[in-house]
């Protein structure tokens, strides 16, 4: 029996859960991949309750394979440790069902590979143009053969070429005014049980930890766009040596780690949404389609949830020989995405503002006003996000 045909432009989390989705629902899925391969360095990320919902509905259990860990608590604190505000476990599995998780981004990657079909991920593999004439789309590689599609996932990441060629008249991206530093490191000795971010003057400083005694690192900084750092645990030492511990222990570690094993990135998120999430038989995904600040931990989460919804409202794949209903599949995954995607964008653009105030009068009446706000009301702000998940129909 003829199936239709998905090209997924990017092997992120996004494209490769897209791929997933998709062949659960019967279609024949090729992820082009423009990297030799998967990376086996990284940063980690925390699954919030939405995104988990989104992939136990595809029966996907990536998660728990990429050897997913628990926080016993995630909250908020000031630069000399004091909580301004903090739920434990209990509260958020009570509250939404499952606690958020947290895993090294590397292994989510590798264990949602793991569940397409060997050789469907061809790495190594640039896409530079889709051409869409006649409603048959025709993928461009470099240096390899044109693929022919029913339809195309562009989850080519935030610089995605793909947005700029079908949506030339959009303004792109807006940078935020931080950079950040990521990085894993190994510390099972120090057992830090909470996830947690710290904000002081500018800078925020996050840990999280992992199953397998090592942290997620992040910190972030205002910096002026294209700032690099030779020696990355060098500068996080100078900017964040005197935090509560166990920060100074952490940065220890962090310059223990090859100068490289440091990411740093400039923060940008997408200055306007775009117009609709499809074009012809295109979809966007995922940062390429509504790239947004880290702050709210969302942007993998939100990758996910696209990924589950449009696999959701396709046509089976393995019934190619019916109506074709994808056109009609596209328009309503953008009614159903777009103002969701958006809204989470423009909440994690000014939860970044908050968190980088630099005034100390203005960050004193900030933490003054977290701290009053009671745990049960602090949840109730996030049920949009972590109970937002819904499958259209």
């Amino acid at each position: 029996m003829p199936q239709r045909q998905a090209v997924v432009v990017g092997a992120g989390i996004g494209g490769l859960t897209a791929a997933v989705a998709l062949l659960r629902r019967g279609w024949r899925v090729t992820v082009c991949e423009r990297a030799p391969e998967l990376p086996a360095t990284g940063a980690g990320i925390g699954l919030a309750p939405n995104a988990l919902r989104a992939l136990a509905a595809i029966g996907s259990d990536a998660a728990h394979a990429a050897g997913s860990a628990v926080p016993a608590a995630m909250g908020v604190r000031r630069a000399d440790g004091r909580w301004l505000t903090r739920a434990t476990t209990a509260e958020l599995a009570a509250r939404y069902g499952t606690p958020p998780i947290a895993v090294p981004r590397p292994a989510l990657t590798a264990a949602l590979a793991a569940e397409l079909p060997p050789q469907a991920v061809r790495f190594g593999t640039a896409v530079t143009a889709v051409d869409d004439p006649e409603g048959r789309p025709t993928v461009r590689t470099d240096g390899g053969p044109d693929l022919p599609a029913d339809l195309v996932v562009a989850a080519d990441g935030i610089h995605s070429p793909l947005r700029r060629a079908h949506f030339p008249g959009h303004p792109g991206l807006h940078y935020l005014g931080e950079r950040a530093w990521r990085a894993l490191v190994d510390a099972p000795d120090l057992r830090i049980p909470a996830m947690s971010e710290t904000w002081g003057r500018g800078g925020r400083f996050g840990i999280t930890p992992l199953s397998d005694g090592r942290y997620y690192l992040y910190a972030t900084t205002p910096a002026p766009a294209g700032t690099r750092s030779a020696d990355p645990g060098a500068e996080l030492r100078r900017r964040f040596g005197a935090w509560h511990d166990p920060i100074p222990d952490l940065l220890d570690r962090v310059e223990r780690l090859d100068p490289g094993a440091v990411l740093q990135n400039d923060l940008y998120d997408l200055a306007a949404p775009l117009p609709r999430l499809h074009h012809g038989r295109i979809a966007w995904l995922g940062d390429a389609a509504h790239a947004m600040a880290p702050n709210l931990g969302q942007g993998g989460c939100q990758a996910v949830e696209d990924a589950v919804v449009l696999a959701h409202l396709l046509p089976a794949g393995d019934t190619a020989e019916g109506p074709d209903t994808t056109p009609a599949a596209l328009a309503a995954y953008t009614a159903a995405r777009r103002d969701r995607t958006d809204a989470v964008r423009v909440r994690a653009r000014r939860v970044g503002r908050l968190g980088a105030l630099r005034s100390p009068l203005a960050g004193a009446a900030r933490d003054l006003a977290v701290r009053a706000t009671p745990t049960r009301l602090a949840l109730r702000g996030m049920d949009d996000l972590f109970n937002g998940f819904r499958l259209p129909g």
